[in-house]
């Protein structure tokens, strides 16, 4: 059932090139000043960054179409913004502030969007699995031809509530693409002292779902298996696992040093492998941009993240009446449709 073989790369234009390029990189560099602001103390708690992990989320937010959905776990930015999510919006959230998308009250792992399909960010491991099996089973009733993105990692690969969820999709045929980021490490335990199997994409062939893994360093890689598990979803044949092989440059969070893994390791990775520097190579080797062009697509991208910080620094902080809002809904759904 599962498969090794990859689907052919898609055919895309130097626009879909460079937007790819753009949206990656403006991945990389919000990450990066929220990784300045958590330093400076601007960000409180827990902060999970994405660096390194960028063409997963493009890749396969290229190949989705409007109103498909996405549920993932708390290393959540870079899939905020890759479904177009405002970075005013996320940056404000991620420093407690009044401008965030939860009003300043979810910080990094609690931020959710109902214009843009995204439905969080969770910080019980493994949990927003199920939830995603929740929202296509919703699709699945509407008969809207929807697909739902359910992202998890490696660690959470072992959670038994996953398994759980694998039984009822294949069960009831649900439309949802099971993404297991596998970025190598859990947290700081590496695959090979975790996991029995190494393969993790075949771990729903005792379900009938089938499975694929694929270079999530390679954006084009990555959007061309989206797009073979989303046909597969929108014909009705039920979920899909797509196991994506990437890496995070920094630790699972900003305290973690991350000396489970050499400076060699995480050198390598970044010098032979990294995604943005793949599709750059790309857009000039094959003459679809200059260097100039790159380095103007930089620079708005540093205005963009630049001005969200600002944004966020500029927002207040939500008043304490905000403590009592958002917790019941004011008209049960019931007696509203009644």
């Amino acid at each position: 059932m599962a498969t090794r073989k990859a689907a052919a790369k898609p055919n895309v234009s130097a626009d879909e090139l460079k937007q790819y390029y753009h949206d990656m990189l403006l991945i990389r560099r919000f990450e990066e000043k929220a990784g300045q602001l958590y330093g400076m103390g601007l960000i409180g708690g827990f902060c999970h960054l994405y660096i390194g992990q960028e063409a997963v989320v493009v890749g396969l937010e290229a190949a989705a179409e409007e109103g498909d959905k996405r549920v993932t776990s708390y290393r959540d930015h870079g899939h905020m913004l890759a479904c177009g999510m405002d970075p005013n919006g996320v940056m404000a959230e991620l420093t407690g502030r009044e401008g965030g998308y939860s009003k300043g009250k979810g910080g990094s792992m609690h931020m959710f969007s109902k214009e843009k399909h995204f439905y969080g960010g969770h910080g019980i491991v493994g949990a927003q699995v199920p939830i995603g099996a929740g929202l296509a089973f919703a699709d699945k009733y509407l008969d809207n031809k929807r697909v739902t993105f359910a992202y998890f990692g490696d660690g959470a690969a072992n959670q038994g509530q996953v398994y759980e969820t694998f039984n009822m999709a294949a069960l009831w045929k649900l439309p949802v693409i099971f993404v297991i980021e596998n970025n190598q490490y859990a947290m700081g335990t590496a695959q090979k002292r975790s996991t029995s199997s190494a393969e993790l994409y075949k771990r729903g062939e005792a379900y009938g779902i089938p499975g694929e893994q694929v270079d999530g360093m390679d954006v084009l890689a990555v959007k061309a298996a989206g797009e073979k598990a989303i046909a597969h979803c929108r014909a009705g044949d039920g979920p899909y696992i797509l196991e994506v092989k990437t890496y995070r440059y920094r630790g699972h969070s900003m305290s973690d040093p991350a000396k489970y893994r050499t400076r060699e390791e995480v050198q390598n990775m970044r010098e032979k492998h990294d995604p943005i520097e793949a599709v750059r190579q790309m857009l000039l080797t094959g003459e679809h941009a200059t260097e100039d062009d790159l380095k103007a697509i930089d620079k708005t991208i540093k205005e963009i993240v630049n001005a969200s910080a600002e944004f966020s620094k500029e927002s207040p902080e939500p008043a304490l009446e905000e403590l009592w809002t958002d917790i019941y809904a004011e008209v049960a759904p019931q007696e509203q449709d009644a």
